[in-house]
């Protein structure tokens, strides 16, 4: 029995100190700069996992974030993501997820780095913007069945309206949609950004610009869809936004609802129509 407990605690001893080993490694990975390499391994053999670990985190953030790499100097974006790597404890260990655990990044603890006092005013709207279009490109979400084709416009508008999955109401206080190299406003805008976002029939993710009533009426026809009484028609729908933005004539913004309600149905925005 006595022989049988020093070798229980000589293979916890063991354990441990791998399990430490492991720490150091980990931790030398994250901020090499900061933390020493565990001993008694060849620092070439080291420089091999730290720059195989960069490399390739960098890489899927600057695949996913074109446009935010675009306007930042080198070796600020460096330092950016090498502050993410020593900072953030990512929840997923999916490549395919690090530009979500970069956006979380950016929204929690960028603010933590004095770096950041000289991040773009626009920086986490562009970066959440860049994400959305990332986000539906991979996305699982499936199309419903659209019973309307074959039913003509005139007949959809007393049909209710099936919002897509695959489309994102989005408000920003900067112009995301047009942030590049060559334009990069140091104040928000005016007016709210309003965007759609989608990923259409054919696969294709694209924008649509929209305004605040645009963005109100697929509200309503998420909300109708998502309760559980009698469904409500487009046009019921449209004399809800009238009602709803204390429009002075409604059934002028019912004919120009029809437009906008076929346009959204051509874009796949709106998925389809069920009877009502």
């Amino acid at each position: 029995m006595a022989d049988n407990n020093v070798l229980d605690d000589s293979v916890a001893e063991k354990n441990a100190g791998f399990q430490l080993m492991q720490r150091y490694f980990a931790a030398h990975l994250r901020a090499p700069a900061k933390v020493a390499a565990p001993a008694g391994i060849e620092d070439r053999r080291m420089g091999i996992y730290r720059d195989l670990i960069y490399n390739n985190i960098e890489s899927f953030i600057s695949g996913g974030f074109p446009v935010l790499r675009s306007i930042i100097a080198d070796d600020v974006w460096h330092a950016m993501v090498r502050d993410f790597v020593e900072r953030h404890c990512s929840h997923s260990p999916y490549f395919l997820q690090i530009s979500e655990e970069f956006l979380h990044y950016l929204q929690n603890e960028r603010a933590q780095s004095p770096a950041s006092e000289q991040d773009a005013p626009f920086l986490l709207e562009l970066a959440h913007y860049e994400w959305v279009e990332l986000a539906l490109d991979v996305s699982p979400e499936k199309f419903p069945e659209d019973v309307s084709v074959g039913i003509s416009s005139a007949e959809t508008l007393d049909m209710a309206p099936v919002a897509s999955p695959l489309a994102w109401r989005l408000s920003y206080h900067y112009p995301v949609h047009q942030i590049g190299p060559g334009f990069q406003p140091l104040e928000p805008g005016a007016e709210p950004t309003c965007l759609v976002v989608y990923r259409n029939r054919e696969d294709d993710v694209g924008f649509m610009e929209a305004n605040p009533a645009t963005l109100h009426l697929l509200q309503l026809v998420e909300k109708a869809q998502a309760e559980a009484s009698a469904p409500k028609s487009a046009r019921q729908l449209l004399l809800q936004l009238a009602q709803d933005m204390q429009h002075p004539e409604p059934e002028q913004l019912l004919g120009f609802g029809v437009e906008l309600v076929q346009k959204l149905h051509r874009l796949d925005i709106i998925a389809g129509f069920r009877g009502a």
